[in-house]
């Protein structure tokens, strides 16, 4: 068997047979009934797009949409979500070219055209097969994909489609997988002599320090992105799949890493300040590289990444109605409003990043942070050679068929916010297969059915099942303070951050810009300071109350789980609405007292890194 016909390790469940659960379920539905749900019905950019047969944008905005919008359709069985996904696929494919091509532009301007697009569409096009079943993609996907071969023979990849190439082999190797034509691989091999040498970027790593200014290769999304494309080039490289990852990531977290278990970039690498921002396109595209290179390696570490940044920083750069979002989040802000021309603390974004809004500062987050969500719910379980694995300890249950069987398993959990996960597995038959979970490496202690167990590993049970089983996993965490860069300190519990909220007065904008309406609640936000937040730690010691999972899984007002620490107040300056890196001095304004820190993704005005002094 050629390395191009390796397979990964795990292999992905569908729709028809991953549904979520609990909170994770309520969030989804929070994300359909906000902006994801209903940009085709307010956002120009979608709503009258050249994918469609509109005026306006035709290049990556309707894609990016579709791609976290077809499987939140599908995860949750909205025929309504479903008819209009259906409606923006038909209208695409009715438009493919008699050669293949399936980008909204003419045959004159193709040469002009970035195909980063194009190969993010037939990236698409994938999940809406798999969500729907569609068997009409096979034969599009065919026709695109050798049109793009011939394309790019002509007029070779530039800009982002050069940034990007990898993100094609996903559905290159989709259609190998179904119809083993030895030409795709040659595709493959293709785009990557084309495209940007991340490999030998990062052997000769030289972005120590923020520039500040914007590039290609310092540029967060296409960071974020090419954490996968070893492992995605390793069904033809034979290669370890983890490798490129691991150094990528030893690199970017050693010199632009963020408290919420990301790298920084406003729009580029930022240094390790907790003032400066990530954008959220980076987020959702860092997670999605996180699920690839768990189904490819089947290492327990990609889960437990996975799960720290999808639960930290995805939900605190996001409104509790997920109608709005900010372009840049910041591990200390304790105002988010319009930063003076001049004043921008941002590398490269403008001053009104940090708003919650439709778009502000650009709009590919608006379009795209819509994956983050279901991508991590169809994550939750993965097929093995010999049974299924929960990757991530999230609600959900699954069903499918092994050997003649059909295998039920229902997750019952608040993970993360609590410790505790029970899996009720059920079977048609007595049935012999193994079941795996992962035991993330941040569980102080963990025990399956009362057994300890080891952490940073998947525990796998392999028996014969019958009738109805239980499986229940017990995990301790513990509160503890970590040291960051900037000689201040975050406080960390399991997979979450913790961070002293700041109640929010928020201001409302609602105006038209470029033919763009902001009207409630898809306006833009200020939040103003209404709490004092100038506080350091006083001591070590905290106390944990776990509450009720809200109808807002990441609510401020009633969060699901806090901390009571001992903090005193501090000098800290705050200037045009960004506090400073860090306080002015070690003096203490106040004797300590019990503060409540509540999750960081619970927290829009928040601070995050804060000194840590003992008397």
């Amino acid at each position: 068997m050629g390395a191009e016909r390796a397979m990964t390790a795990f292999h992905s469940f569908t729709t028809k047979e991953i549904q979520p659960a609990g909170w994770l379920k309520r969030q989804l539905e929070i994300q359909a009934d906000g902006l994801c749900g209903n940009l085709d019905r307010v956002w120009p950019d979608v709503q009258d797009s050249k994918w469609i047969g509109g005026t306006r944008d035709g290049w990556e905005r309707v894609p990016y949409w579709l791609d976290g919008f077809i499987p939140m359709a599908y995860l949750l069985g909205r025929e309504d979500l479903v008819r209009r996904a259906k409606k923006y696929v038909d209208a695409i494919l009715s438009r493919q070219a008699d050669d293949g091509w399936i980008c909204p532009c003419s045959e004159s301007e193709r040469a002009g055209y970035d195909v980063w697009a194009y190969l993010l569409i037939c990236k698409v096009l994938t999940v809406y097969a798999d969500c729907s079943g569609d068997e009409r993609i096979e034969q599009v996907l065919y026709k695109a994909l050798k049109c793009l071969y011939a394309h790019i023979q002509e007029h070779p990849l530039f800009n982002w489609g050069k940034m990007r190439w990898f993100e094609c082999l996903i559905p290159i190797f989709w259609l190998y997988d179904r119809v083993q034509a030895e030409w795709l691989i040659d595709l493959a091999k293709e785009l990557k002599n084309q495209g940007f040498d991340y490999d030998k970027w990062f052997d000769s790593f030289a972005e120590t320090a923020p520039k500040n200014e914007w590039r290609y290769d310092t540029h967060v999304v296409n960071l974020a992105m090419c954490l996968k494309s070893g492992a995605l080039y390793s069904r033809i490289s034979g290669e370890d799949p983890d490798a490129f990852a691991e150094k990528a990531l030893s690199c970017l977290m050693k010199y632009h890493s963020m408290a919420a278990f990301h790298f920084t970039g406003d729009e580029c690498l930022a240094g390790d300040s907790p003032v400066r921002g990530s954008e959220l396109c980076g987020v959702v595209e860092a997670m999605y590289s996180y699920e690839i290179l768990s189904e490819y390696s089947a290492a327990a570490k990609w889960g437990d990444a996975l799960e720290r940044l999808a639960l930290n920083a995805l939900p605190a750069a996001v409104s509790e109605d997920m109608w709005t979002h900010q372009y840049d989040q910041m591990t200390n802000q304790p105002q988010c409003s319009i930063q003076p021309e001049g004043k921008v603390v941002f590398g490269t974004n403008n001053g009104e990043s940090n708003l919650f809004g439709l778009e502000p500062n650009y709009g590919c987050c608006t379009a795209n942070f819509g994956q983050g969500f279901p991508k991590l719910a169809l994550n939750i379980f993965k097929r093995t050679q010999n049974g299924f694995a929960a990757v991530l300890l999230l609600p959900a249950s699954v069903s499918f068929s092994y050997d003649g069987a059909v295998i039920n398993c229902e997750c019952e959990t608040d993970y993360p916010f609590s410790g505790e996960v029970k899996y009720t597995i059920s079977v048609s038959e007595p049935k012999a297969f193994a079941f795996s979970v992962r035991i993330p490496q941040f569980a102080k202690k963990a025990e399956v059915n009362g057994s300890l167990v080891q952490t940073g590993q998947y525990y796998t049970i392999e028996k014969t099942w019958s009738g109805r089983e239980t499986v229940v996993i017990k995990l301790d965490f513990e509160a503890e303070l970590v040291k960051r860069p900037s000689g201040m300190y975050c406080l960390v519990r399991g997979p979450l951050l913790y961070a002293l909220p700041v109640k929010a007065r928020k201001v409302m904008h609602e105006y038209v810009r470029n033919g763009v309406e902001r009207k409630f609640p898809y306006c833009d936000y200020e939040l103003f300071p209404e709490s004092e937040w100038r506080y350091c730690f006083a001591s070590d010691v905290f106390t944990v109350r776990e509450n009720s999972v809200s109808d807002v899984p990441f609510s401020a007002e009633n969060p699901p789980v806090e901390i009571e620490a001992e903090m005193a107040r501090i000098d800290w300056e705050i200037t045009d609405g960004i506090c400073a890196e860090k306080p002015l001095s070690c003096e203490r304004r106040s004797p300590a007292q019990k503060v409540r820190l509540i999750p960081y993704g619970c927290a829009k005005l928040r601070m995050a890194e804060l000194p840590y002094f003992r008397r």
